[in-house]
């Protein structure tokens, strides 16, 4: 049944309308229909772009990724679908809602429609355009939460180093790679001198600050593959991959000397700090991860009998 040119007239409004992007391309990527969506967006009225070439209009456009989905779209009669997380902005359109969503840009989800002529064969193709920017938005808040929730799971608050479940994670999996590569790592604990005396003196703030400023210059001395955790208290940990014993008494050393030139300051006072390390570089002899953690708990502890500001190897 043929439309009357009133119901012609009726639907070109409905389409010219829509609150989404229409285009209508022909075999050379020719605009033949361009609705208030696209107008509003691009800036381009109808009669600015009807019989002209879609990628001369918006250069903008990623030409390699649109053009062949318009081909397939001619050339197998099928319509295809692609999303925002795909290709998040194909026209350069900005939100509706640049002040209160995370990006300026719209995100956008496209429908390749293909459109058969008289004759049946397809001729032209319609390109959908969403405004999804709002769903996006939402969906990358969500990611953003997720991961911040899962650095807080793995993270000690005040230091910001790994807490201790997921730094022995870490120390598992490395202890395991010793054991099958035959390579050497080395494991660094070491707590602070007399911090208790800190707390009871200037109190647990300060207390917390001495750790915060002891982490900082720790964290400076460490390379991207190296682990460092916060073990409870005022003791800390550190995994050296593939380092031996003297690799890491050097590292210790210039944490020492990192600490002596940079003490504390806590409300006008200067807090000196010292360290007490244990040192054990993994062996064969080590049944598993918790015989090399001992070990270097127990060099910690020689290290603090010989009267703490030292830096003891395990046998």
């Amino acid at each position: 049944m043929s439309l009357s040119l009133l119901e012609l007239q009726q639907l070109l409004g409905v389409l010219q309308s829509l609150d989404v992007g229409l285009v209508v391309l022909d075999r050379h990527y020719r605009v033949s229909f361009w609705n208030d969506f696209m107008a509003n967006h691009s800036g381009l009225a109808p009669q600015e772009v009807l019989g002209q070439e879609l990628f001369g209009l918006c250069p903008e456009l990623p030409r390699d990724w649109i053009k062949p989905k318009i081909d397939t779209a001619l050339a197998l009669g099928t319509i295809s679908f692609t999303t925002w997380e795909q290709r998040p902005h194909p026209f350069p359109f900005s939100s509706y809602r640049p002040l209160t969503g995370r990006s300026k840009a719209m995100y956008q989800n496209l429908t390749f429609m293909p459109i058969a002529g008289a004759s049946g064969e397809v001729d032209k193709v319609a390109l959908v355009v969403y405004d999804v920017t709002e769903a996006a938005n939402s969906r990358l808040a969500l990611i953003d939460a997720n991961q911040q929730l899962s650095v807080l799971s793995r993270t000690d608050p005040l230091t910001g180093l790994l807490n201790r479940r997921s730094w022995e994670s870490g120390l598992e999996e490395e202890f395991a790679r010793c054991r099958r590569s035959g390579r050497t790592s080395t494991l660094l604990m070491f707590d602070i001198d007399y911090f208790k005396q800190v707390n009871d003196t200037h109190g647990h703030q300060a207390g917390d600050l001495v750790l915060q400023h002891t982490a900082t210059l720790l964290t400076s001395q460490l390379r991207t593959t190296d682990k460092a955790g916060r073990y409870g208290g005022e003791e800390f940990a550190l995994l050296l991959v593939d380092t031996d014993a003297d690799q890491a008494r050097l590292l210790a050393d210039r944490l020492c000397s990192s600490l002596a030139a940079t003490p504390a300051k806590v409300g006008g006072q200067v807090i000196p700090i010292t360290i007490s390390a244990g040192i054990a570089q993994a062996t064969e002899a080590m049944a598993n991860a918790h015989a090399w953690v001992k070990a270097a708990d127990q060099a910690l502890y020689q290290a603090k009998e010989a009267g703490r500001n030292t830096i003891c190897l395990a046998d």
